[in-house]
C-alpha cells in the first residue's frame, strides 16, 4: 500500500512595489489564499516577516502520485511567479515510503 507523496515549495519573495508591511502582508494574504484555494496547499510566511520588501513562503501538497505532486508544484510556481518577483525557488517531493 502507497502512502503518497508530499511536494514543499519554498520561494523567496520581492514586491518593488510595497512601501510598508501592512502593503507587504494584504498582498501575502490573497496569495497564500489562492494557493491554498488553486492547489489545496498549505502556505505559510517562514521568513522576513518583519521586512516589508521580502518574504519566504512555503508550500506543502500532498497527492497519491508522484506525478500529480510535481504537476501541483508545476502550478504553484507558474501562479505565484505571475503573481510576484521571485527572488529563488526550491522544491521537493517526499514519501513515507523513501
Amino acid at each position: 500500500m502507497g502512502s503518497g507523496y508530499v511536494g514543499i515549495l519554498s520561494v523567496e519573495l520581492h514586491f518593488p512595489e510595497s512601501h510598508s508591511l501592512k502593503g507587504k502582508r494584504k498582498h501575502l494574504l490573497s496569495l497564500k489564499a489562492q494557493l491554498a484555494r488553486r492547489f489545496g496547499a498549505s502556505v505559510a510566511e517562514v521568513d522576513h516577516h518583519d521586512v516589508w520588501q521580502r518574504s519566504r513562503l512555503t508550500l506543502a501538497c500532498v497527492a497519491r502520485e508522484q506525478r500529480d505532486v510535481w504537476g501541483l508544484l508545476d502550478g504553484a510556481e507558474r501562479y505565484v511567479r505571475g503573481s510576484c518577483e521571485v527572488i529563488v525557488a526550491e522544491r521537493e517531493v517526499v514519501s513515507l515510503d523513501d
